[in-house]
């Protein structure tokens, strides 16, 4: 009952706080209401995932909650001016460091420490984090060395062409991983077994898993809406202490990857570690690639440059990430220091980003 009540109650919340400015109780009640609407995401999608078995289940959360993360960068961009032009660059960036390092880190920390050593598919999970890598650095990295717009900016034929090739190559993964190869994403035994149903619990029924996708709908519309509302005291919070701008879209793509990263942790810790992978860097890959066709189309309205081109010090982050992931997948199997490899990198992301 409680699950089913909470998506409405943060629409609710939603629609009696938008656009208002909010003294910080009322902040603090909104917080903990984004915080009950998470947990009802993650039960919902876990229903559906259960009725469509993998991988699709993995797709339905991340998809989702990319939607609603380019709505929100959007809205944000539109309202916030000059200092909002490099949040989509930001944002993305984040979500990527913190699915494929963060996510994936504690995913293969739990399931080792449960386990002794995490057991998943490296031909699916390798071109997955193919895939990303791939979008990451047309989108990221190739608009620092361009000449066509001075700064890490891309011309408009070079941002429509980013933007197809991404949607392209998202599509091309969706249809390998839900059509052609569907066995290389789903969840294996420590014996390398794969297991295409979940033992011992029957699956919702049809109405139940349809009643479960609205509530996840309701739920993801409400956490970030609701994340929208707290944003302007993140953003003071942010300016109070002398950081970076960048650290908002830090806060964002955290707040917006909480229900993937809870969903990913139990399945780690019910030895699904191929399912837990499957929701990081399929986060991840939905994040870029579904974020800058939607960006490219929304620069139709919105004023001023788009700045895509990372950083210096981020870009020695994503190659750091390339290099690690990819001795990570390759063997198919990770113990702790894998884990607290990746989870290492995070909190250099973290740290960097707000003491660049």
């Amino acid at each position: 009952m409680k699950a089913a009540i909470t998506p409405i109650l943060a629409v609710a919340t939603l629609v009696l706080t938008w656009g208002r400015d909010l003294p910080p109780p009322v902040v603090a009640v909104v917080a903990l209401v984004l915080g009950a609407a998470v947990l009802s995401a993650v039960h919902h999608a876990e229903v559906v995932a259960h009725k469509v078995g993998e991988p699709f289940g993995s797709l339905v959360l991340a998809v989702a909650v990319t939607v609603i993360e380019v709505a929100l960068i959007v809205t944000l961009m539109i309202s916030g001016g000059a200092k909002t032009q490099s949040l989509a660059r930001d944002t993305v960036f984040a979500a990527v460091m913190i699915t494929c390092n963060g996510l994936v880190g504690l995913s293969l920390l739990v399931a080792a420490l449960r386990r002794r050593v995490a057991v998943f598919n490296p031909e699916g999970t390798g071109g997955a984090f193919a895939t990303v890598i791939t979008i990451a650095t047309l989108s990221l990295v190739l608009p620092n060395v361009t000449t066509s717009r001075p700064g890490p900016e891309f011309s408009p034929a070079q941002l429509a062409f980013a933007a197809v090739t991404s949607l392209a190559l998202y599509a091309l993964f969706v249809t390998v991983q839900t059509r052609r190869h569907r066995d290389y994403f789903l969840p294996i035994t420590t014996a390398g077994e794969v297991i295409d149903t979940e033992q011992h619990v029957d699956p919702p029924t049809g109405r139940a898993a349809l009643t479960s996708l609205g509530l996840l709908l309701l739920a993801l519309i409400g956490v970030v809406g609701l994340a929208k509302g707290v944003s302007p005291a993140i953003e003071k919070a942010v300016g109070d202490l002398g950081m970076p701008q960048a650290v908002v879209g830090v806060a964002i793509a955290l707040l917006v990857l909480l229900p993937e990263t809870i969903a990913a942790v139990r399945a780690a810790a019910r030895d699904r570690v191929q399912t837990s992978l499957n929701l990081a860097i399929g986060s991840a890959m939905a994040s870029i690639g579904l974020t800058i066709p939607a960006i490219a189309i929304a620069k139709i309205w919105l004023s001023g440059p788009l700045l895509l081109g990372l950083g210096g010090t981020q870009m020695i982050l994503l190659a750091l990430t390339v290099a690690v992931g990819t001795l990570t997948i390759v063997p198919g199997r990770a113990n702790v220091l894998q884990g607290g490899l990746h989870l290492s990198l995070a909190a250099v992301f973290l740290f960097m980003a707000a003491s660049p």
